[in-house]
């Protein structure tokens, strides 16, 4: 199954879901894809992509230069 109605979808939603596993199944509607249902193991490796990139990036912007130190900072947090 490379895509699927969405009358399909209605019909045998277990079938679209379980065509998912491995690719993204496009959902189309008059012959234009309207959505796409990807699988649960896709969907986590994904996110998990997305947060590790924010997370790579978020360290090559940081400025070190402005840091403070461990002290400094537990009393800002009030945890001395």
């Amino acid at each position: 199954m490379t895509s699927v109605s969405i009358s399909e979808l209605k019909a045998n939603p277990a079938g679209a879901i379980s065509a998912s596993l491995d690719f993204p199944l496009p959902i189309k509607n008059r012959n234009k894809t309207q959505a796409y249902i990807i699988g649960k193991e896709l969907f986590e490796k994904m996110v998990a992509f997305i947060e590790d990139y924010i997370d790579r990036k978020a360290v090559e912007e940081a400025d070190y230069k402005k840091g403070t130190s461990l002290d400094n900072l537990m009393k800002e947090l009030g945890l001395e």
